[in-house]
């Protein structure tokens, strides 16, 4: 396997080499001579906030990342603001209208904070469109290319669960910090001297919320549009409690470095989070992004002492002796995952260490999850039931439960 054509521009810009990215990700071997829809990586992850400049300051005090590029009105782009932030391997940009009649305004007037675009770097993006357009996707963005003194990128975008799409990106003749359209720019935000480099390194799995009914609809589109296999399915007394249910199922590309949970309610006694989701959301959306970092311990100390509040675990889920048996030795002791509340799993491949923020909004919609992978490919199933009963309590207290 070529590490250079492998690798991402961003994972290559992030110093990350493949055997980081095994133990991040899980990144598996495979063959993409033979993969109708190849999939680089992630490219970006693009936001529809209600103040972008606030939320830039937020993700850089807060979150640790940086400040690398800039699109507004003082660029030539009088609809909105853009600012560009990177962590490792990790992209986000966080889009504000200025214009009155912008259409991220009419998003966020709806959704609230949340992603727009979840972005995928491909090697040959008229490929991708021609099988995708095969297979009857929705086309909102026809094949085109974007030129600066920097060199062409060449996009499209194709429709996917409610108002989100994905941007395919081939910025292989491409050396600018972004886009066309995009200028450098660092921020004033000095942080302090003894904060960690960064707080994580890559983006592990982005999960999506869809209405009761279609989660398949949604897993047959990654496998007949974009090539992606099934991963993972969860079911049953996997992922529900006494009172709420879900369904889960997994889709990734090839080499399992774009992953795609979805999610849909399913029947219990009580609205589960899923319910409250949709319905603060209006509709389906993005719900949470798990960021991979190889010290989770120092990312949860970094963020709790910034206000970042994370979801609650009972005592007594560390004193399982079941839990205690299954899970065997992990990095660290079991008090030091007790005292930060962070949980952990094990599979026949390895284990994992996880942790899932509130939610970082005025709607209870969008969260994070911190992750930190030891040869596990899994996403924690041994932890849905301590994770679902903090949800339920967090919504008991918000009066949605």
């Amino acid at each position: 396997m070529n590490i250079e054509a492998t690798l991402t521009s961003d994972e290559r810009l992030a110093e990350l080499d493949l055997d980081q990215l095994r133990q991040l990700v899980g990144l598996v071997e495979y063959d993409a001579g033979a993969d109708p829809f190849p999939v680089t990586g992630w490219d970006a992850v693009v936001w529809s906030v209600g103040n972008a400049t606030q939320a830039a300051l937020f993700y850089q005090a807060v979150f640790g990342m940086e400040l690398v590029a800039y699109s507004g009105p003082e660029t030539g782009n009088r609809d909105h603001h853009a600012y560009v932030l990177r962590s490792g391997a990790v992209r986000f940009v966080l889009k504000g209208g200025v214009d009155p009649a912008s259409p991220l305004l009419d998003h966020h007037r709806r959704h609230g904070d949340g992603l727009v675009d979840i972005a995928l770097e491909v090697p040959d993006v008229d490929r991708c469109i021609a099988h995708a357009r095969k297979q009857g996707a929705t086309i909102v963005e026809e094949p085109h290319d974007l030129t600066d003194s920097d060199g062409t990128v060449r996009l499209a975008a194709i429709a996917t669960y409610g108002d989100t799409r994905h941007t395919l990106v081939d910025r292989s003749r491409y050396r600018g910090v972004y886009l066309p359209g995009y200028i450098a720019r660092s921020s004033g935000y000095a942080k302090p001297a003894d904060e960690p480099k960064g707080l994580f390194q890559a983006l592990d799995h982005v999960v999506g919320n869809v209405e009761l009914g279609r989660m398949d609809q949604w897993i047959d589109f990654y496998n007949r549009i974009m090539g992606f296999t099934n991963m993972a399915e969860f079911v049953g007394e996997d992922i529900a409690t006494e009172y709420s249910a879900l369904m889960s199922k997994v889709v990734a590309s090839g080499n399992h470095r774009v992953k795609f949970p979805l999610n849909e309610p399913a029947a219990g006694k009580k609205r589960s989070q899923i319910d409250e989701y949709l319905d603060f959301y209006r509709g389906p959306g993005a719900q949470h992004l798990a960021l991979a970092t190889n010290d989770i311990l120092t990312t949860v100390d970094a963020l709790r002492a910034k206000g970042i509040e994370f979801l609650t675990t009972p005592d007594s889920y560390y004193s399982d002796p079941q839990l205690r048996a299954r899970i065997g030795e992990v990095r660290v002791p079991i008090e030091e995952l007790q005292s930060r509340g962070i949980l952990v799993d094990r599979d026949e491949d390895g284990y994992l260490l996880q942790i899932f923020t509130k939610p970082i909004g005025d709607r209870p919609t969008v969260f994070f999850e911190f992750i930190e992978r030891h040869g596990s490919l899994g996403f924690g199933i041994g932890n849905f039931q301590a994770l679902f009963q903090a949800i339920e309590r967090e919504q008991a207290k918000r009066g949605n439960f």
